[in-house]
C-alpha cells in the first residue's frame, strides 16, 4: 500500500480520479526527461562540435537556461533534490545508499503531486536513482508501476544482440569474456552480487564502439518501449505526466558505431586547464575513483603522484572525450524519436517538455574526470523546458535543479506546493531578461579516511562544501561537522575558495584570500551566512 502524504493538496486527488477528455484537452501533458551526466556542451549551449540536433529542435520551442544549477553534483542526491524540490540538508540523501523516504516518509515527488492533480504518472528509465528509493523507484511516486530501471523486457532489445551483458556492453569478445568469469565465480559458489563484482573486476571497458542498433542498448530498448507507453497514454482520458530517464552518456561510453562515426578522434579537443588551481584546497578535488574502476585506465594513468590526481596519458583522454560524445549523439537521437512520437500522435503542442542534465561531468579539466566537485564543470547542468504557448529563447538567469518542480506545476496550473524550495522560473520563459534569484548553492561532501585528516589537517573526518555562484563569482567554504540544520560557527570552516568568472573562466586560482577582492570575497561570505540561517527554520 502507499504511504499516505500528509499534505493538505493531496487531498484533491478524489476529486480528479474521473476526469474527462474535454478536461484532458485543456490540461497539457507533461514529458520529463532526464539524462545522466550530461553536461550543458550541445548546439545549443554553444558548443557545435557535439552533434545534438534534436536537443537543438527542443531547444528552438523553449527557453533554454544557460546557467542553470545542481544541488549537490552527484546522482542519487541531486535527483531526490530535484525530484522533491528540496535542498540536500532538507532531504539528508548525501550519498548513494541512504534512501529518500527512509529519512522523509512524507515527502512529496513530482510524478506524486501530478498524481494528485488527475494526472496518470508514469516512469521508464533513469529517473531517480535505485540506491536511494525502493525497489519500485519509488512506488508513491507513479499512479502505474515503474516499468524499469537499466533495462526493459528482452522484447524491446534488439533480436540480432539481445540484451546486454554486465548492463551494458554488446562487444562479442565482452561477452564471451563475461560469460566465462561468471562461469569462473558460479564454480567458486558465488551469490548473484558477488559474482558481478567479480566479473566487473575482469571485465570493464571504459568504452565501446560496436555496429548495432540502437536498441541493443538499454536506452534505445527502453526508447521503444516508451513509444508503445506514449501511444496508450494518447487514447486515455487523463492528461499524463511520463517521465524517461538516460542513462547516457553515463560511463561506460557505449553505443552503437554510427554516433562514434560522426567524429574524429584527431579533433577531440583535451580541456584547456588540467591543472588544480592555484591557492586552491586539495579538498576541493578528488581522484576520479569512479573511473579508476574500468578496467582499461590503470594503463594509461599515473596513480602514484602525490595529491589528487589520474594524469591520464592524452590518447587515452582523447577517446573517452570521443566516446562521451558518441554517447550523448546516441542519446540525443533517442530524444528525437520520443520527440517524433509526440507529433505524431497529435499532442506535442499540448506537452510540457523538460529536458534536465543530473549534473556536469569533468571531461579531464583540473585533472578530474566524472563529477563530485563543487566547480563550474560538475555544479552546472543543462535545463530546457518548452511550454504551450510560450516563445523560445535563451536565459543567462540564474536557475536550479529546485526551481523545477514549482515551474512544472506553475505552467500546468495546478498550483504550486508551498513547502518548496525553488522558485517558479515561468517569469524567465515569457521574458528571458527576467530573474528570479541573485545565487544558486551547491554543496558537496568530503568523507576522510585517517590518512586523509592528518594530511589536510583537521580533526573532523566530515567535511561539507557549500558553493555559491552569482553572475560573476564562485564562493566556496569548506565546514567542518556543519550542515544547515545547525546553527554556523566561524571556528568550523575549514577552507575557502573564490574564482572570478569574468577573468578566470577555467578557475584556475584561487582569489578569495587576494587584497584585492577582500571587499568582494566578505560580501560572498556574509551572502553565505544569510543563506545558512535561512535555511535553519525550514
Amino acid at each position: 500500500m502507499k504511504k499516505t502524504i500528509s499534505f493538505s493538496l493531496l487531498l484533491t486527488t478524489l476529486a480528479f480520479s474521473s476526469i474527462g477528455f474535454a478536461q484532458k484537452s485543456a490540461k497539457p501533458n507533461v514529458l520529463f526527461i532526464a539524462i545522466d551526466d550530461l553536461k550543458p556542451d550541445m548546439g545549443c549551449y554553444g558548443n557545435k562540435m557535439v552533434k545534438t540536433p534534436n536537443i537543438d529542435r527542443l531547444a528552438k520551442m523553449g527557453t533554454v537556461f544557460m546557467n542553470n544549477y545542481v544541488q549537490q553534483a552527484v546522482c542519487g542526491p541531486t535527483r531526490a533534490s530535484l525530484m522533491t524540490g528540496k535542498r540536500p540538508d532538507y532531504t539528508k540523501v548525501w550519498d548513494l545508499k541512504t534512501k529518500m523516504r527512509d529519512i522523509n516518509p512524507n515527502i512529496l515527488t513530482i510524478p506524486q503531486y501530478f498524481a494528485s492533480q488527475g494526472y496518470s504518472s508514469q516512469g521508464i528509465g533513469k529517473v531517480y536513482d535505485s540506491r536511494c528509493v525502493d525497489k519500485k523507484m519509488d512506488e508513491p511516486s507513479w499512479s502505474v508501476p515503474y516499468y524499469n530501471y537499466f533495462k526493459t523486457e528482452e522484447r524491446y532489445y534488439a533480436k540480432e544482440t539481445g540484451m546486454p551483458v554486465s548492463g551494458a556492453y554488446q562487444s562479442p569478445e565482452t561477452k564471451v569474456l563475461v560469460a566465462k568469469f561468471r562461469k569462473e565465480a558460479e564454480d567458486k559458489g558465488m551469490n548473484e552480487k558477488d559474482a558481478d563484482d567479480y566479473v566487473s573486476k575482469k571485465i570493464k571497458p571504459s568504452v565501446e564502439c560496436v555496429d548495432v542498433p540502437d536498441n541493443a542498448y538499454n536506452d534505445g530498448a527502453n526508447v521503444v518501449r516508451a513509444i508503445e507507453i506514449l501511444e496508450k497514454l494518447k487514447s486515455e482520458t487523463k492528461p499524463f505526466f511520463f517521465a524517461v530517464g538516460f542513462s547516457k552518456p553515463h560511463l561506460p561510453f557505449v553505443a552503437p558505431k554510427k554516433y562514434w562515426d560522426l567524429y574524429n578522434r584527431e579533433d577531440m579537443q583535451l580541456a584547456a586547464f588540467r591543472e588544480h588551481a592555484n591557492n586552491a584546497p586539495e579538498l576541493a578535488y578528488h581522484k576520479s575513483g569512479e573511473l579508476r574502476n574500468y578496467i582499461d585506465i590503470p594503463a594509461f594513468a599515473t596513480f602514484n603522484q602525490p595529491g589528487n590526481h589520474v594524469y591520464l596519458k592524452e590518447e587515452k583522454q582523447k577517446e573517452l572525450i570521443h566516446g562521451y560524445m558518441a554517447a550523448v549523439s546516441y542519446t540525443d537521437a533517442q530524444i528525437g524519436i520520443l520527440l517524433n512520437t509526440l507529433d505524431s500522435l497529435g499532442t506535442l503542442n499540448n506537452t510540457i517538455i523538460v529536458l534536465w542534465g543530473d549534473h556536469g561531468w569533468h571531461l579531464g579539466d583540473h585533472d578530474l574526470w566524472e563529477k563530485h566537485t563543487n566547480l563550474e564543470n560538475a555544479t552546472r547542468a543543462p535545463l530546457i523546458i518548452a511550454a504551450p504557448g510560450l516563445k523560445a529563447g535563451k536565459s543567462a538567469s540564474l536557475s536550479e535543479h529546485v526551481d523545477i518542480f514549482p515551474t512544472i506545476c506553475d505552467l500546468a496550473n495546478v498550483g504550486v506546493p508551498t513547502q518548496l524550495q525553488g522558485k517558479s522560473l515561468k517569469p524567465i520563459m515569457q521574458n528571458n531578461k527576467a530573474s528570479v534569484k541573485d545565487f544558486s548553492v551547491s554543496q558537496y561532501p568530503r568523507k576522510l579516511s585517517k590518512e586523509d585528516m592528518k594530511k589536510f589537517g583537521t580533526e573532523s573526518n566530515k567535511i561539507m562544501g557549500y558553493s555559491m555562484r552569482t553572475e560573476k563569482y564562485r564562493y566556496t567554504i569548506w565546514v567542518n561537522d556543519f550542515t544547515t540544520a545547525d546553527v554556523f560557527s566561524d571556528k568550523k570552516i575549514y577552507a575557502q575558495e573564490m574564482y572570478d568568472y569574468s577573468k578566470d573562466p577555467l578557475e584556475k586560482e584561487n582569489i578569495f584570500s587576494n587584497a584585492s577582492y577582500a571587499k568582494a570575497a566578505q560580501d560572498m561570505h556574509q551572502k553565505m551566512l544569510s543563506f545558512f540561517a535561512s535555511q535553519v527554520k525550514k
